[in-house]
């Protein structure tokens, strides 16, 4: 298996969480973000993956270039170490956290949508991240509220055990605290990250342990 990275990439990070709670053996192949204009734009990693993103996995079957869909993949061909629930009900539930993340907060936040914004819309880096911040404090409000809730929220987001959210929710609480974002606001958050952080899986998967840290 290989997975085409950036070690500063939530979506990445993502699965690199989902990997390492499987136990599953790959190879980490680091695009550089910001060398050389990007090296996801280059026609070579295009090939792989016509958006011009990371994450981008592939083994022996596929290719795949969308965090959910890469995780639910892993999911359904190793389901050891399952992460999503067995019922009906708990997999939606599970996912829709996934997607608050992913939908709600991440696309606003994205590398090629801060460039426009400083590039086309001319703001200053006070500005972009002035909007960086709303979007992550606007959408971390409403995923506290629905963990607040839910009485299946347990120790992690969803039960007992790390589900797919936790692999979406480590690496959003990451890229808040790099910007200064108080997370004690979010107390449920803050539970679970501080949970899970210190889990193996999630240490080897961190920004800081990756080989293209910088």
């Amino acid at each position: 298996m290989k997975l085409y990275t950036y070690f500063r990439s939530s979506a990445a990070y993502r699965v690199r969480i989902a990997l390492n709670l499987k136990g599953l053996a790959y190879d980490a192949l680091p695009v550089h973000l910001l060398r050389d204009g990007g090296e996801q734009r280059q026609e070579e990693y295009r090939q792989i993956n016509p958006s011009g993103l990371v994450p981008a996995f592939q083994d022996d079957r596929i290719t795949l270039t969308q965090s959910m869909a890469i995780i639910e993949y892993l999911d359904e061909r190793f389901p050891a170490v399952p992460l999503l629930p067995q019922d009906v009900a708990g997999r939606a539930r599970v996912r829709e956290l996934a997607q608050i993340i992913a939908c709600d907060i991440h696309p606003l936040n994205n590398l090629r949508v801060l460039r426009h914004l400083v590039h086309e819309l001319k703001l200053s880096e006070d500005a972009k991240n002035a909007w960086i911040c709303h979007w992550i404090r606007e959408g971390l409000a409403s995923l506290e509220a629905h963990l607040a809730r839910d009485p299946a929220a347990g120790p992690f987001c969803h039960g007992a055990a790390p589900t797919m959210a936790d692999c979406f929710l480590v690496p959003q609480v990451f890229n808040a605290q790099r910007f200064n974002i108080d997370i004690s606001a979010y107390p449920n958050i803050a539970r679970i990250s501080a949970l899970c952080v210190d889990m193996p899986a999630f240490v080897a998967a961190h920004p800081s342990a990756q080989p293209d840290a910088e």
